[in-house]
């Protein structure tokens, strides 16, 4: 089926009887070109890729639990393309141009709101870092706009310019950034894919895999085995336990990071804000609701779920930024379990073991590389290259020294 405002009309003039299941719900096969592990929205676009641009049809997702039920739907929505290194700056603006083509590859209402996001500047050497930031941006074809603290203060008039001791003096804006509807991204994917003939397979968790004479013959899972050509692994959190069961030590650590969401309010923000003196960030949902974030624990986990310091740290950072924010009550919060690479950036590279591929160590980079992730992760399945812009996510960088140190998204919460 494909949705359109007549099939709207058309469904509310019968009843809305006619509409199917976004997705199948199908049994294995017992052999696939490709199966990729992990259904949340890198597997999920990686699937789509593979399909609509790659011709490849015979192709499974596995997914453990349930479709948006990871990260994918346990983030804070914002999508941008404002980083520095050449390794990283061409990848991250190529997932904004997908992000800005989405809805109408899809055929689907993942709600992009290019609302625009703006870092907040607190003193001349930050100011400074985010000038060589800016026209880093520019260089590689990205939008940015450095503001100073008149023209923030025009367009945030609510935050907090005075504090003595975290006085805002500008910004730096990129127009183009904003939010997008995290779990809408992963049933897009997800019903785009099927619509290809992709395998969406729920409930279906991996337990190990055939490797023989080096090469991997498939997976073995809760639902049998199933024999596969190629197998790609982008399960984020998870990164290290499941490679780990193909007997690869990865450099990944894998930590919670809380997300929080207040009761709804009237709109307040233009856009998404960073704090520049502090890890916070926060952008408002459509239904009201302040969306908004900070730190890692701190602490290796796989759990869902954080600590209360964290709480009141993110909080403290808010309350700094905006002092209004103080009367309105916390909804709800939540964790994903990250997988934080050792240099702050990913990897998306062919393993060791012949026919396995790796895809991971986002760290906070992850939902808003999605599209990228997923286009270049096919492309390597496809091809058995790197895409152009994913060269430098080496799994070997680490032993060869060509580490891309994008500083505030590493592994450690000392260094955000």
């Amino acid at each position: 089926m494909r949705y359109s405002g007549f099939q709207v009309i058309k469904q509310v003039l019968t009843g809305h009887r006619g509409w199917i299941p976004a997705w199948r719900d199908p049994e294995p096969k017992a052999h696939y070109d490709i199966v990729i592990i992990g259904g949340g929205g890198h597997g999920l676009a990686t699937a789509h890729y593979l399909a609509k641009v790659y011709g490849h049809r015979k192709v499974a997702v596995i997914e453990k639990g349930w479709i948006g039920g990871g990260n994918v739907g346990r983030n804070t929505t914002i999508i941008r393309s404002n980083y520095l290194l050449d390794g990283n700056e061409p990848f991250y603006e190529f997932s904004l141009k997908l992000w800005e083509g989405l809805e109408q590859d899809l055929n689907y209402n993942a709600m992009v709101s290019q609302r625009g996001i703006l870092n907040l500047i607190h003193s001349d050497a930050q100011r400074d870092a985010y000038t060589r930031r800016g026209n880093a941006m520019i260089l590689n074809g990205a939008d940015a706009e450095l503001l100073d603290a008149e023209q923030v203060r025009k367009e945030c008039p609510f935050l907090n310019f005075d504090d003595a001791r975290f006085p805002i003096k500008g910004g730096l804006a990129q127009r183009r950034g904003g939010t997008v509807r995290h779990d809408a991204v992963a049933w897009g994917y997800a019903r785009s894919a099927d619509g290809y003939g992709v395998d969406i397979i729920q409930n279906c968790e991996v337990s190990g895999f055939r490797i023989e004479d080096g090469k991997c013959l498939g997976v073995e899972t809760s639902k049998g085995f199933i024999g596969a050509g190629k197998v790609g692994c982008a399960v984020a959190g998870n990164s290290g336990r499941v490679m780990g069961m193909a007997g690869m030590k990865l450099p990944i650590e894998s930590h919670v990071l809380q997300a929080f969401v207040s009761e709804g309010l009237k709109p307040v923000l233009p856009g998404v804000i960073t704090f520049g003196a502090g890890h916070f960030y926060v952008s408002q949902s459509d239904k009201g609701g302040l969306v908004f974030g900070g730190d890692l624990d701190g602490y290796n986990t796989y759990a869902q779920r954080g600590n209360l310091p964290v709480v009141e740290d993110v909080c403290e950072g808010g309350m700094a930024l905006m002092p209004m924010i103080g009367r309105a009550r916390l909804l709800r919060m939540w964790g994903g379990v990250m997988d934080m690479s050792m240099d702050g950036s990913p990897i998306i590279d062919r393993t060791p073991v012949d026919g396995l591929y790796f895809n991971g160590g986002w760290c906070y980079g992850g939902f808003k590389a999605t599209p990228a992730s997923g286009y270049c992760f096919a492309h390597l399945l496809a091809q058995d290259e790197p895409h152009p812009t994913a060269t430098a996510y080496r799994l070997d960088r680490f032993r060869t020294g060509r580490m891309i140190d994008e500083k505030g998204v590493g592994n450690q919460p000392n260094l955000h």
